[in-house]
This record gives C-alpha cells, sequence and structure tokens, in this order.
C-alpha cells in the first residue's frame, strides 16, 4: 500500500530479463518450484494449478500477457503468491517469477506514469515506470493482467 508520499514496499522479481515490482502488500508467499498440474484446453496464462497448503491455486506466467517468451524453470524459478481482488472479489493466485529479488520500497516521486510511445507492452497493463538507480523497474497492474484474459 502507498505511504503518503507515494513511496510503497514492493516485491522485485524477474520476468525475461526485466525487473518487475508488486506491492508487498498483496504477496502471500513466496514458493520454490512445486508440481503443476496441467488443465487440458487451458491457454499458456493460466495453463495449471497447484496445491498451497490445501487450496487449488491457479499458476500464472504473465509473460504471456507481456507478449515475452516463456522458458524453462531453472534453479533460480519461483511460485509468487498473491491475493488480489479480480472483479471485485479476493482470488489467490501463484505468479511465475524467473527470479525474486527483494522487498524494498519504491519512492513515489521515482514512479513516472507510462510512456505511450516506445513501450514493447500494452500501458494498460503497466500501473507506472520506477526508477532505483539507473535500473527502471515495471509496476504491472496485476488486477488488469487478470481482468483481461
Amino acid at each position: 500500500m502507498a505511504h503518503d508520499n507515494g513511496s510503497f514496499e514492493a516485491l522485485t522479481f524477474s520476468l525475461g530479463g526485466e525487473v518487475f515490482a508488486i506491492d508487498a502488500q498483496v504477496v502471500r508467499e513466496i514458493l520454490d518450484p512445486i508440481p503443476v498440474t496441467e488443465v487440458p484446453g487451458a491457454g499458456n496464462f493460466v495453463g495449471g494449478l497447484i496445491n498451497v497448503r490445501g487450496r487449488v491455486v491457479p499458476l500464472a506466467d504473465i509473460k504471456v500477457k507481456f507478449g515475452m517468451e516463456t522458458t524453462e524453470a531453472t534453479l533460480d524459478t519461483r511460485f509468487v503468491v498473491v491475493e488480489i481482488d479480480v472483479a471485485g472479489e479476493p482470488t489467490t493466485v501463484g505468479l511465475l517469477a524467473d527470479k525474486v529479488h527483494e522487498v524494498t520500497e519504491i519512492g513515489g516521486g521515482s514512479i513516472e506514469d507510462t510512456p505511450e510511445i516506445g513501450m514493447k507492452w500494452r500501458a494498460e497493463l503497466i500501473r507506472g515506470i520506477g526508477k532505483r538507480g539507473s535500473e527502471f523497474i515495471i509496476i504491472p497492474n496485476i488486477e488488469r493482467i487478470f481482468e483481461a484474459n
């Protein structure tokens, strides 16, 4: 959740060589890869289910929404379990991450609106672009990514 100055605690992770950040308050846990039950006929975006403490949780590869190349799991791959609002309902989903980095504060003053040109992704899926030092951090709009199924 944003602090008074617009900054927020964020979990940073990598997807396809880019650094992304989501609000740490929506993160429930970070898991090493566990068995995934493939769903026949499901698309590439949410193609499987995982068992998280006895609950069936859909596993999403948000690289699909961003048109990024999907890759095989590595030693760094993690499942980030989040709880978000989808169509007004609290929903638990797992997100595939190539690598999880850290929880860090992203300053509100360092977040800029998504530029309309020069972006390789659909602007409506991005909440903003943060800067930390010389590094750009993409802040996706996770709720909109799941609404745009």
